[in-house]
């Protein structure tokens, strides 16, 4: 059956192909329609009026005239759409009207006829498409349609193709989601009918990678089904360019080699201060790099207190990584001289390559590298750190403190603001790695070594693209069920430069689709830099939840809101306090304070006020997560707070009760020592600011949800 239906449409698109065309008429979009189950109104072909006359009184009752044209894509444009025409007088005028119209519009346009099409009922209007996007491939698309797509943008994508689950969770990932189950006594839409509309289109652009485009707008969701009323179909021009794919296994054995070298060799190592290669060479020995350090320079025979060779290829033995500290026009000949060593990885610090418009000279690199088997990382990058190997080959400052944070970065600069929050945090690392242009190695290689690297409990990457947005969403899935993976997306604003020719391509640009695909792929996506890093920073010190109830203990009412406020904007749930549990808050509270959520102790209560309270938040197994509003007063002061906090929390978790406390501190600069002490001990803590714990909190949740840890969708 499957075979047959693809027959029928290969046949039928060649035949398009062949006579030079990238858009399909009407009555072919029906053909594919039929031949997908994409259920559309009874519709016929009217060469001359006589015929429409006949078909309309066919269909019985008003209809719709549609001008048919290969040369006419956008057909309501050139009055080429006329709706509800009843009886044979109506059917005749609007045939003419409508093929003049189409003259006036485009006089050379070939003309076919009239399409007359049954008039479907009233109901709600969505737009089902699919679009081929740069980054991801095909992308199925789902929103409220009609004449307002384009003004409302209330559209959600995802991967094509999609399960029937996949397409179901699409109509709750819009904003007017609601209105697709009924509002104000009108019945809901039949979800499995647009559903079904989804993953049909979604299923064809996967079969047939020719197709650019769907639309199919609007579609009409009644309670009885969904029917659409158009069907538009665009080729692409050419076939897109396929990215040389490597097997998890490839990818791992290399990223090893890179990741935990023994030998490393630095080609264009240098004895002079303030050159590069003096730099890497540098912070390769002074960083305590126990493998094997080469230094590579044709004149030079001793750099640093190392034998010094002309070329890579006298090194004795193996090299696992050639880093390079070389002009850029340099590079290729030494790339080949890597390529015969049998080199696996190379690090190419230089820039002057695709990032200056030297698109050749970088295409050249790549070539060499595939000849080879060497897998690249860069050019144009600062290297890169990894710190369980006491690797720093980078010319940028040393980092040494050992911990579970792998970060890349596609820039240097932020490589370099990753450096200096990660010292003055004193956020421990697994690695830093710098992207630059990724010739090659890129994010899912990354991705895919760190979700099994033993030192790495939390990734977090900033990116500027992706160059295979489809791969790095499988190494995403595969990584988010063993650790959170937190991706800060640069270039937001940028408006989509392509023309589109349906509204789904239309629509598709912009951030939209990186926007939902990543909350697909199960990837926490951080609004700023800031935020990329206090999740990094945030996210492995706190436990995951076990719920969804967040209860606040404050000892200041304001803060109490702003909490409030902060945990409804990431998308937490503040518990309803049960009448037995908000009576044994009271116990413990002022009778001008307040129980309920939050839980406000008010603030001159003694440190015993907040022990015994957040002793009943943890002891609860009700309560699945606790903010903490504190304010500073000499009743308690902020280390007390600090360390009663602290020590409740250890004694709990000894006893196996582990919930995400976080907590926000107001007051004198002495909140600012307070909140170090705490978050070194597990609780998530930030002064001045209500809006930062409860955010990483969020992600912790978010993350939870992505990895089947939680019910619900993240």
């Amino acid at each position: 059956m499957a075979e047959d239906r693809e027959l029928r449409v290969r046949t039928l698109l060649d035949s398009v192909r062949a006579e030079g065309r990238t858009a399909l008429t009407a009555p072919e979009g029906k053909v594919i329609a039929d031949a997908y189950g994409i259920a559309v109104p009874g519709e016929e072909l009217a060469t001359d009026v006589d015929e429409a006359v006949a078909y309309a009184a066919r269909f019985g009752g008003p209809v719709v005239m549609k001008i048919v044209s290969p040369d006419i894509l956008h057909k309501t444009d050139a009055g080429g759409v006329i709706v509800g025409v009843e009886g044979a007088a109506d059917v005749r005028a609007v045939f003419h009207k409508i093929v003049d119209n189409a003259r006036a519009y485009n006089a050379d346009a070939r003309i076919e006829g009239v399409q007359v099409q049954e008039l479907l009922p009233q109901g709600q209007e969505v737009i089902v498409g699919a679009v081929t996007d740069p980054t991801f491939g095909k992308v199925v698309a789902f929103g409220l349609g009609g004449v307002l797509v384009e003004v409302l943008k209330d559209v959600t994508f995802r991967l094509a193709p999609v399960s029937a689950d996949e397409a179901l969770s699409m109509l709750d990932s819009i904003r007017s989601a609601e209105i697709l189950r009924g509002v104000r006594g009108q019945a809901g839409v039949d979800r499995w009918a647009v559903a079904e509309q989804i993953r049909r289109v979604s299923q064809l652009v996967a079969d047939f990678p020719e197709i650019a485009e769907v639309d199919l707008n609007p579609v009409i969701a009644t309670a009885e089904g969904a029917i659409a009323a158009d069907i538009r179909v665009i080729l692409s021009e050419a076939p897109a360019k396929q990215r040389r794919r490597y097997s998890r296994e490839e990818i791992l054995t290399s990223m090893r080699r890179l990741m935990q070298p023994s030998s490393v060799a630095v080609i264009g190592a240098s004895n002079e201060q303030g050159k590069i290669g003096n730099s890497v060479m540098r912070n390769l020995i002074d960083g305590g790099f126990a493998g094997d350090i080469h230094p590579v320079n044709p004149k030079a025979d001793d750099i640093l207190g190392r034998k010094a060779y002309k070329s890579v290829t006298d090194v004795p033995g193996e090299v696992d990584v050639a880093v390079f500290a070389i002009p850029a026009k340099f590079v290729a000949s030494a790339l080949e001289e890597v390529g015969r060593k049998g080199i696996p990885n190379a690090v190419l610090i230089p820039s002057g390559f695709a990032e200056t418009g030297e698109h050749e000279l970088q295409d050249e690199i790549v070539a060499i590298a595939e000849r080879h088997g060497i897998r690249l990382l860069g050019p144009n990058i600062y290297g890169y750190y990894s710190t369980w190997q006491d690797l720093c080959a980078t010319f940028c400052t040393p980092y040494d403190v050992k911990g579970g944070v792998a970060l890349t970065s596609q820039s240097g600069g932020i490589g370099m603001a990753i450096l200096g929050f990660a010292r003055t945090t004193k956020t421990g690392v697994s690695a830093i790695v710098g992207l630059g242009n990724k010739s090659d190695l890129d994010e899912d290689d990354l991705l895919t070594w760190f979700g099994e690297d033993p030192h790495t409990e939390c990734i977090a990457m900033h990116l500027e693209d992706l160059k295979d947005g489809r791969a790095f969403v499988e190494a995403a899935q595969a990584t988010v069920p063993k650790k959170p993976v937190v991706v800060l997306k640069a270039g937001r604003t940028a408006a989509g430069a392509k023309a589109a020719g349906s509204h789904t391509g239309a629509l598709a640009g912009d951030d939209a689709v990186y926007e939902d695909i990543l909350k697909q792929a199960g990837v926490i996506r951080a609004p700023g830099l800031n935020d990329m890093l206090e999740y990094a920073r945030g996210l492995p010190v706190l436990p995951a939840p076990k719920g969804d109830n967040v209860v606040i203990i404050t000892g200041a009412g304001g803060s109490g809101v702003l909490l409030s406020d902060a945990v409804t904007d990431n998308g937490l749930t503040l518990m309803e306090i049960p009448p037995d549990l908000d009576e044994a808050f009271r116990k413990f509270i002022p009778p001008f304070g307040a129980a309920g959520n939050p839980v406000d102790i008010t603030g001159g209560e003694p440190p015993s006020t907040y022990e015994a309270t957040i002793r009943l938040g943890l002891e609860d197994p009700r309560i699945h997560a606790l903010v903490l509003g504190y304010w500073h007063t000499i009743v308690t002061p902020p280390m007390v707070f600090a360390e009663l906090t602290a020590r409740v929390v250890a004694e709990f978790r000894e006893r196996g009760m582990e919930k995400p406390v976080v907590a926000s501190l107001a007051g004198d600069v002495e909140v600012e020592e307070a909140c170090q002490y705490l978050y070194e001990r597990g609780v998530v803590a930030y002064p001045y600011t209500t809006e930062k714990p409860v955010a990483v909190l969020g992600a912790k949740y978010r993350w939870a949800r992505a990895a089947g840890l939680l019910g619900g969708g993240s």
